[in-house]
């Protein structure tokens, strides 16, 4: 008999749970609905950024004067 009992407490909260939940979501709906057509719009994807030849060819110099400028302050400390 216990275990019948457990099954219906058991019954009786997840009953009171969807009762909470449906409560939850007719405040979420009500909300959307009174956002209007806004709440339905879809996320745009974003467009891929582009790198033009000249651009990525002044990346490239710039990393290579870096690196140049690393290896000089390494040799400086190795002697």
């Amino acid at each position: 008999m216990t275990i019948l009992a457990a099954i219906r407490r058991e019954e009786r909260k997840l009953e009171k749970q969807l009762g909470k939940l449906n409560h939850q979501l007719s405040g979420v709906r009500a909300a959307a609905k009174a956002l209007g057509h806004s709440a339905h719009k879809e996320i745009s994807v974003a467009k891929k950024r582009v790198l033009s030849a000249a651009g990525r060819a002044a990346i490239v110099k710039a990393a290579k004067k870096r690196w140049a400028k690393v290896r000089r302050q390494a040799k400086k400390v190795t002697r």
